[in-house]
């Protein structure tokens, strides 16, 4: 019998999700990011699911060309651009369009011989990370275009920050990277600019095309906001057993380290699920599980394959219960605040060992 253990990917829920999302979009091109295993989701899962988006955003060619033997014929976009000149020929031979973002790649595509490079200008409109300045962005173009086989097909942006929990004066808050885009922000077309985020909260964000990233996956971008609230459907649910059960007196202790210490008659459930499957080791005492329509604590240091959990409060919960560690009934949100972090983390970092159960 395999280990009890399981992430269900609901594939009517990543549909649903990306239709909420159309909604806000109307006919401007949305780009699906399906990097990092699409979330955590499965790539081949998001070639079914997300078959109405007008392309893949993600960051490696091997991604791309295991999407397109999956049967994605549509758009793929390398969001990080190819990383050398050894990129060049298969990202042609799979038809992948790529951001440039630097002058080292653009004097990689000058000294080739190219059939057809399609580019997206990576503007730096206040994120610090990759891009050119906005002032530069002539510059590059006339470069770009000045090299034969290369086709310009706009200009890209990323916010740093499109949360309504990020104040609109701070530092790097959407209107100020707009106003540093200046001109490009008011472009009608060939403009992508708009993350999750933006497209739910910002639609004085303009441009031809968006790329819906964790909302495709039913989580809010927004911590304080709940995925309800925006009218999405969490998309993975983790889920293990628990697979024994311990009686312990007052006084006792759980779990490496002994950190957690009874102070009552209490039944720990033993629970098929460690930092080995992505179950952070930061988890601390309290952090919320759910089992048999209840919260149960985390009591004790999470392991390699294992955590425990108190369920002296809920009387039905025992040998063979499921626990659901994040999901339906579970915000992923909620539970990674309890670890300082955020949800996207939880679900990129899904285990590869654990089995992923598909409901269609």
């Amino acid at each position: 019998m395999p280990r009890p253990i399981y992430a269900e990917i609901d594939i009517q829920a990543l549909k649903h999700n990306l239709a909420r999302l159309r909604e806000s979009v109307g006919d401007r091109t949305l780009w699906a990011v399906v990097k990092a295993n699409a979330y955590g989701h499965g790539l081949e899962n998001a070639v079914e699911a997300f078959a109405d988006a007008d392309g893949f955003a993600t960051i490696d060619l091997c991604d791309a060309e295991r999407a397109r033997r999956a049967g994605w014929h549509k758009r793929v976009l390398l969001l990080e651009g190819f990383f050398d000149e050894t990129d060049i020929e298969p990202l042609q031979d799979l038809d992948v369009e790529t951001v440039v973002h630097s002058m080292w790649q653009i004097d990689i595509l000058k000294r080739l011989q190219l059939r057809e490079v399609k580019v997206h200008i990576k503007v730096n409109s206040g994120m610090n990370r990759l891009g050119f300045l906005p002032v530069e962005v002539g510059t590059i173009y006339d470069l770009l275009t000045s090299i034969p086989g290369v086709k310009v097909m706009g200009v890209v942006t990323h916010f740093a920050n499109a949360e309504p929990s990020y104040l609109g004066d701070a530092p790097a808050s959407v209107s100020r990277q707009l106003t540093r885009m200046g001109r490009l922000a008011h472009s009608a077309t060939a403009a992508c600019m708009a993350n999750s985020a933006a497209i739910l909260w910002h639609p004085e964000v303009g441009g031809d095309g968006v790329r819906a990233g964790v909302a495709l996956y039913g989580v809010s971008p927004d911590s304080h906001i709940s995925s309800e609230e925006l009218g999405l459907i969490p998309a993975m649910t983790l889920s293990a057993k628990i697979i024994a059960v311990q009686e312990i007196a007052p006084g006792e202790a759980v779990g490496y380290g002994s950190r957690w210490i009874a102070k009552r008659p209490t039944r720990v459930g033993i629970v098929a699920c460690g930092y080995a499957d992505g179950y952070p080791r930061s988890m601390p005492d309290g952090s919320p599980t759910w089992v048999e329509g209840a919260i149960a604590p985390l009591v004790g240091a999470v392991s390699m394959d294992m955590l425990e959990i108190d369920i002296t409060d809920i009387p039905s919960a025992g040998l063979g219960s499921r626990v659901e560690l994040w999901g339906r009934h579970l915000p992923v949100n909620r539970v990674a605040a309890a670890a300082g972090t955020i949800g996207y983390e939880l679900i990129c970092a899904l285990a590869r060992r654990v089995p992923l159960q598909i409901k269609h």
